[in-house]
């Protein structure tokens, strides 16, 4: 039987804003999301076993459970009688880090529901799409559309067509950072930051932050150590982490630059993981 291979690319918060709570006490979160070319990479064919089986390998396939993204989202399509009696064997070599705030588990559920649907293995309409991505995870319904995404406060994803070429170091530490805590330490709120046009250039994005990023190296000081280091380097344009990290992501204008910057930071310390990318 012939391979089907799946790309599932990492996401970065350009920025995230807390804005509030929910009803539901789930925070209410305003971001800028754009998808890079790190990615995941996953091998997924039709079995002849009673059950679906998922392996994971790699560098960060270390740790990961059970019950993870994948599994519940084969879970809830049996449940759902949305498979019939296939069965698949999906192999996932793990190349995005864990607790990075790159969305790897969440992206990977994302990339398999685009392969179902564009196989035409599932047929869904837009709100039972919305269910399946809620059910999995919150960010999975980000990584639908790889293309530039504002995460507005309710919920709703819009896309902005205008694409900001950035070439990036993505940085991070060997702890990863627990969401959980994180948002656990959440005591203020903002106001909404998104503009009705061009959110994404580049003049813009210098000005605005992450709301997790202050709370986070409080919690882990070590960070800190880490976005002094990133700041110093040379034609860096800006450097911010993403999501509730670990990583922080360093912005550049050039691939030369982002090479460079690498090469650097790798003289002066070998304590980080790194890997250059571009947005995509």
């Amino acid at each position: 039987m012939n391979n089907n291979k799946i790309k599932s690319y990492a996401k970065v918060n350009l920025s995230l804003y807390v804005i509030g709570k929910s009803k539901s006490k789930l925070h209410r979160i305003e971001s800028l999301i754009s998808f890079i070319n790190l990615h995941d990479e996953i091998v997924i064919n039709k079995s002849n076993k009673k059950f679906h089986s998922i392996k994971f390998y790699g560098k960060f396939s270390k740790g990961i459970l059970k019950n993870n993204t994948l599994s519940k989202l084969f879970k809830y399509l049996d449940n759902k009688k949305l498979l019939g009696d296939k069965k698949y064997s999906l192999i996932v070599k793990k190349n995005i880090p864990q607790k990075s705030g790159m969305g790897g588990g969440s992206m990977n559920a994302a990339a398999v529901i685009k392969y179902l649907l564009k196989k035409k293995i599932i047929i869904l309409k837009k709100k039972d799409l919305e269910k399946i991505s809620d059910f999995v995870g919150s960010d999975v319904k980000l990584g639908l559309d790889n293309r530039n995404s504002i995460l507005m406060p309710n919920g709703k994803v819009l896309k902005e067509k205008k694409r900001q070429k950035l070439h990036l170091l993505v940085v991070k530490p060997r702890m990863g950072c627990s969401t959980k805590i994180i948002y656990k330490n959440v005591k203020s709120y903002s106001k909404s930051n998104i503009k009705k046009k061009n959110n994404f250039r580049l003049k813009n994005l210098i000005f605005l932050r992450n709301d997790l990023e202050k709370i986070a190296i409080k919690k882990y000081p070590s960070l800190e150590k880490l976005k002094k280091i990133l700041n110093k380097l040379p034609n860096i344009k800006f450097t911010r982490m993403t999501g509730s990290g670990s990583a922080f992501i360093a912005y550049f204008v050039s691939k030369n630059a982002a090479i460079n910057a690498s090469k650097i930071l790798n003289n002066k310390t070998s304590k980080y993981w790194n890997k250059i990318s571009k947005t995509i």
